[in-house]
């Protein structure tokens, strides 16, 4: 049996390995990155990449069947090429794969090591039974996989999870999708608009993960008017039928109703790939979700020389976090046991339907009652919104009662993703809702929609000074 000695060892080459692997290397450490999987991130293979390309092409589609409200008329009908919709989805996905790749393939081979790594005891780590890796310090980045609940296992092929929808070589005609979240929104939309038939169903009434109840209820009515959505459903039940998936629930008009799909998509969630690492025999606890205690400003678990990071710790699974965690989780590894707190950025998530949803900093879920008010605007009389038919949606900023200050904001509307960054900036920023309004806003943009809400605010705030 083959023994490496090393300063640092990164379990994951994803955007968190990858990231930590840099920081832990530029820090002058020896650094050994171990890999069981195929090389490549999520987001490029299975995860954002793919799924935009699949969403610009629905757009396309909607696009150019929406056109008579500008008064041009198409001759004939738009037809949408299933095949090939996927063959582009498909070859751009693998060129963005194809990058990611080459940059491994950069890294120096005696850095590289593959296998799965699982802990025989601390800071020892046995490679697929035919390494066996010492490190001082241990970096653990090893992703999370699609968590499908075991009713739906029963469905055998006819159950698919997000990353089966991209090696798709042609749409299928009907889909129910599970999960209302970013995943099951985002695609449940982009077959919709490429002529799927597609049912979504939720529990709890949750969608995208918006927290404000008013923004969520507006989101909801704006998607439900194009496609079938229920986030509260009760479905009866969900069996296989030959090859189909046939689904008894309960409709929005509540009468119950027996449909067939050629796929059920579950997107109810990501399970952290832990399973099979024997943390256990590095010493480390888990809760009973299987989930070890981490700090989030230095990605260490308790006071072990082992670190986690990226969507692993189940914490904010996207991408720029993800490098950030290992960013930090890296350069910690190589520092310890003088670890200390890395840069943390303000929460940032974007949701890319249409209209996009967007979740800047703290929501009123996170906030103290009282100690804020909540400014909004509505898009639907908004200006430049209603010019190019994007008028639906609407903007909640909230704002500290007492310093003025930008808490945090939630939104439904036109532009949401260059909204949400501006807003972004200004929670980082620590900016006031008054230092806001100075800055300048062009005419006519979408952007003095933000300004409408940043002044409903201010009045807010001035009213409770007068009170």
């Amino acid at each position: 049996m083959k023994t490496i000695e090393t300063d640092v060892a990164v379990v994951g080459a994803g955007t968190a390995g990858l990231s930590a692997y840099k920081a832990a290397v530029k820090a002058g450490k020896r650094v050994l990155m171990i890999e069981g999987g195929p090389y490549g991130t999520t987001c490029a293979r299975v995860g954002c990449m793919p799924s935009k390309l699949l969403i610009a092409a629905a757009e396309a589609a909607h696009g150019a069947s929406h056109m008579d409200a500008f008064g041009i008329r198409l001759d004939g009908h738009v037809t949408v090429d299933g095949r090939a919709v996927m063959d582009r989805v498909k070859r751009e996905r693998d060129r963005f794969v194809g990058f990611v790749l080459e940059g491994v393939e950069n890294i120096p081979a005696e850095h590289k090591l593959r296998g799965y790594a699982r802990f025989v005891s601390p800071g020892v780590l046995m490679v697929d039974e035919h390494t066996r890796v010492e490190a001082a310090s241990v970096v653990i980045a090893t992703g999370s996989s699609a968590s499908v609940p075991p009713p739906f296992k029963g469905l055998g092929d006819r159950l698919i999870i997000n990353d089966d929808v991209f090696d798709w070589d042609d749409l299928p005609k009907r889909v129910v999708v599970f999960g209302p979240g970013v995943i099951g929104l985002e695609l449940g939309q982009a077959l919709s608009r490429l002529g799927v038939v597609v049912r979504v169903f939720g529990m709890s009434g949750s969608l995208a993960g918006l927290s404000d109840l008013a923004v969520r209820q507006t989101a909801k009515k704006i998607f439900q008017d194009e496609f079938y959505l229920d986030p509260d459903a009760r479905v009866l039940e969900t069996k296989r039928v030959d090859d189909e998936v046939e689904v008894r629930y309960v409709k929005l008009d509540n009468t119950v109703c027996v449909e067939r799909f050629d796929f059920a998509l579950v997107a109810t969630g990501r399970r952290p790939n832990l399973d099979g690492l024997g943390l256990a025999a590095a010493g480390i606890a888990v809760n009973d979700n299987g989930m070890p205690a981490f700090n989030r400003l230095t990605m260490q678990l308790g006071k072990e020389p082992v670190f986690i990071a990226g969507d692993v710790n189940n914490d904010v699974p996207l991408l720029h976090e993800a490098a950030d965690e290992g960013h930090i989780a890296g350069e910690n590894a190589a520092r310890f046991p003088k670890v200390k707190p890395g840069f943390r950025r303000t929460p940032l998530a974007v949701v890319f339907t249409d209209p996009q949803i967007a979740m800047v900093g703290q929501g009123p879920d996170k906030l103290v009652a009282d100690s804020f008010v909540t400014g909004s605007v509505d898009f639907r009389a908004q200006g430049r919104s209603r010019v190019i038919l994007k008028n639906k949606g609407v903007l909640h900023l909230y704002a500290d009662r007492v310093s003025r200050q930008l808490l945090g904001a939630q939104m439904v509307g036109p532009s949401a993703e260059h909204l949400a960054h501006l807003l972004a900036w200004s929670v980082q920023q620590a900016m006031t809702i008054d230092q806001m309004l100075q800055m300048p806003f062009y005419h006519p943009v979408i952007e003095e929609g933000l300004r409408t809400a940043l002044r409903d605010t201010a009045a807010k705030l001035d009213e409770r000074v007068c009170a």
